[in-house]
């Protein structure tokens, strides 16, 4: 089935009842996500006593692009992002990023694991009294998981690479029922399916959501990522603007969701599709591994809409490192001053995680391909922020030595302005046939994927349109659950 299974099991529905009634807990819509006006004020009150990453059931109602920024007692505005300007991109399009710091965890992954673990939730299918929910990921998104879990007052099982980094492990094990690191880095996510596979034949009552192949993932973007890339625009368009496109590192595939969103208002925008080029499965059907924290590779996730994908580019992950240093390393942001970056700007830089960066400088290459001018606007996502990923700092200096200002310079220089249109392919029909096909290997051959499905994803129409269209659905089953339970 393409579409996310909504079958209600009575019984178990009932059991997942007792338990929110027991727990004071309340579920958000999606509606009240894209707009927190629609959240009641008796839960705004309540808000104002609880930080931003407390575990509390409350801050589910936070799980929005639009939280006030701060850590204690913020209530909601607008869409947290920035607007980069050229002095620091090194080229005249307007780049503007979208802020994923502001979320509960500290990434915009905590939304994705609600869209995987709500509707199962809210149709009883997940029973939170009996089974442990399984969240495997290369970082955010089982923390995300394991969060929403806690929030949900369920047992979680968190799977990640054991060489992500340490703050991520170190938090997970104070939220997480268990912490499972798997061999490898961002790239062996395969090891990561083997460990699912061998819970699943433990016999333990568990459900894995897997963020890879649930379409609660790719919803949860398309519809809360996708309008909040709409109301930036909004606000920051004017009459002679273009909307270009949106640049996303694939990793599971859920962000890019947001481009289907912003492709159906805007049918001449382009999606592109970024990766690692130490791993560049996309772009030539390879391997490796790299240093870019948080996206998966050497598969193409089951959920990405590759029909819709109309470019691939490639990021070396050296650049990332470089620049991540850049932009916190105290010679990096001096000189960014003194090469005319506002200062004011400067000092927010910090709100770039790995992803983030690789997600800009992905929006470059687009913008130096396409040749865009200053009236053309191109979107990305800053997944994280340096928050999940301050002790690399000194493990670079460590490894690397100290960053000079001659080290800014080069890195400046090389690493951002000198960003090339190098290891990049503009997607024929061809291409974007290939690149699907690469899912056949993962998803038929390994994850028990039939051979009928992957030729629907490719030929009916309406297979990811279907998808789409479960909002209302899922929205209402969730506003039946509330009223059931009584507290609302």
């Amino acid at each position: 089935m393409a579409t996310i299974d909504l079958t209600v099991i009575p019984e178990r529905r009932e059991r997942a009842l007792r338990r929110v009634k027991e727990r004071n807990i309340i579920i958000p819509t999606f509606a009240q996500m894209k707009n927190p006006n629609l959240i009641p004020d008796s839960i705004k009150e309540e808000l104002r006593n609880i930080g931003l990453w407390d575990v509390h059931p409350r801050n589910l109602f936070r799980i929005t692009w639009k939280n006030e920024p701060k850590p204690f007692g913020g209530l909601f505005g607008g869409v947290n992002f920035i607007e980069l300007p050229s002095s620091l991109t090194g080229v005249p399009a307007r780049l503007i990023g979208l802020v994923g710091k502001w979320f509960p965890t500290g990434a915009h992954k905590v939304g994705a694991a609600f869209g995987c673990l709500v509707p199962r939730l809210v149709t009883g299918q997940f029973d939170p009294t009996t089974q442990k929910a399984v969240w495997p990921s290369t970082g955010n998104y089982c923390r995300g998981g394991a969060y929403d879990s806690a929030l949900l007052a369920c047992q979680s099982i968190a799977i990640l690479p054991e060489g992500m980094s340490k703050e991520r492990f170190e938090w997970l094990s104070k939220i997480a029922g268990e912490v499972i690191a798997t061999p490898g880095s961002e790239s062996n996510v395969k090891e990561i399916f083997d460990k699912c596979w061998e819970l699943r034949r433990s016999g333990e009552d568990l459900m894995i959501f897997n963020q890879f192949e649930e379409f609660g993932n790719y919803l949860w973007h398309y519809e809360v990522t996708g309008h909040a890339m709409e109301e930036v625009l909004q606000q920051v368009m004017g009459p002679r603007d273009n909307y270009r496109g949106v640049a996303l590192t694939t990793g599971s595939a859920g962000t890019i969701a947001c481009g289907d969103y912003m492709k159906q208002i805007f049918p001449r925008s382009v999606i592109v599709a970024s990766e690692a080029l130490q791993c560049p499965t996309l772009l030539e059907n390879g391997f490796g591994s790299h240093r870019i924290e948080g996206i998966g590779d050497k598969h193409v996730p089951w959920i990405h809409n590759v029909k819709n994908t109309d470019m691939v580019v490639a990021i070396d992950d050296n650049s990332v490192v470089n620049l991540l240093r850049l932009f916190n390393e105290p010679a990096g942001r001096e000189y960014l001053v003194k090469k005319g970056v506002p200062a004011e700007l400067v000092q927010q830089l910090d709100l770039f995680g790995f992803s983030g960066i690789a997600n800009m400088l992905s929006a470059i290459k687009a913008a130096k391909y396409y040749e865009m001018g200053e009236n053309d606007i191109m979107l990305f996502v800053m997944t994280d922020s340096m928050e999940l990923y301050s002790s690399r700092i000194q493990e670079y200096r460590e490894q690397f030595g100290e960053f000079t200002p001659f080290d800014a310079a080069e890195a400046f220089a090389r690493d951002l302005h000198g960003e090339t249109t190098d290891h990049l392919i503009e997607l024929t029909y061809a291409d974007r046939r290939r690149v699907h096909n690469l899912k056949y290997y993962t998803w038929v051959e390994q994850q028990g994927k039939t051979y009928e499905e992957i030729l629907a994803q490719w030929y009916d129409p309406n297979y990811w349109t279907d998808i789409q269209k479960q909002v209302p659905e899922i929205d209402a089953l969730i506003t039946e659950f509330n009223e059931r339970a009584g507290l609302l």
